[in-house]
């Protein structure tokens, strides 16, 4: 192990609040999900459970490991760490279905006396609906991730842990809204992928890949922290910037690509056609 690597485990300190907020959610998960399991099993099997646990345990590792150390330090891990927080992590979470075993999950005095009543809050309701809109999910999502790769909103993240967490937490929440209109996790009413579903991933691609080529191309480090604070690997800023450029293109790319081609093949097979 190097004397880079072994400073960064050294540094790490174990975030106690983030860490028991994770273990809590997985137990009221695995409460709901093994009280859903009895009634529903075809719907609630272990695929569904290893998807959300996997999703949680990927946010622990993406902001509360070591490997936050690394993204503090090279360019590279930061963008993994942000593909993680938009494209797996949430995808992971929202296949999980997690709406209903979370609610089955808390003591049914919370549910009857907090959680409950809000839920009969209609103008809650309807701020739900619009935030899962696909135009508002589409904007929250793409502006947070602009707005945040603005070079002193960048810097500023890094600079600062708690702005750092409030980033974290920015990117998660918009990119749950967003695939929330890909995956509608039950018991959101059911609606059919259509052509829509495929220009709104192309154009959140296009959205990461002009941001993608920009970092690529661009002749001289954009953010300002990787030059006032060398890494210790001794990596030069601009081939960390151009890799990182490179791996937010190639697999940012799949995230959305692969869900755009699976719903094309699913428009075009010959049992759709004969239904319609």
């Amino acid at each position: 192990m190097s004397d880079a690597v072994r400073d960064i485990f050294a540094d790490w300190e174990l975030p106690w609040g983030l860490t028991l907020a994770v273990v809590l959610l997985a137990a009221l998960y695995l409460r709901g999900w093994f009280a859903l399991r009895r009634t529903r099993p075809a719907q609630f099997d272990t695929t569904r459970l290893a998807a959300f646990l996997g999703g949680l345990a990927l946010f622990w590792i993406a902001t509360a490991s070591p490997m936050d150390g690394f993204a503090d330090a090279l360019l590279t891990a930061h963008m993994v760490e942000h593909l993680l927080l938009m494209s797996a992590i949430p995808m992971l979470l929202l296949y999980g279905q997690p709406v209903v075993p979370l609610l089955r999950g808390l003591p049914a005095s919370v549910v009857r006396w907090i959680v409950g009543p809000l839920l009969r809050v209609s103008a809650l309701r309807s701020l739900a609906e619009w935030l899962v809109s696909p135009a508002i999910a589409w904007l929250a999502m793409n502006l947070a991730y602009l707005c945040w790769h603005i070079p002193s909103a960048y810097n500023l993240a890094l600079e600062n842990e708690t702005v750092h967490g409030i980033e974290h937490l920015c990117f998660l929440a918009t990119s749950l809204l967003f695939w929330w209109t890909i995956q509608r996790p039950w018991p959101a009413a059911a609606r059919p992928n259509d052509w829509g579903a495929i220009i709104y991933l192309a154009l959140s691609d296009v959205v990461m890949t002009l941001l993608s080529a920009f970092l690529a191309f661009c002749d001289r480090p954009v953010y300002s922290f990787y030059v006032e604070h060398p890494n210790p690997f001794h990596f030069p800023v601009l081939e960390d910037q151009v890799l990182g450029a490179v791996i937010m293109w190639v697999l940012g790319s799949f995230a959305f690509l692969i869900p755009a081609m699976l719903i094309t093949l699913r428009l075009l097979s010959p049992e759709r056609r004969r239904v319609q």
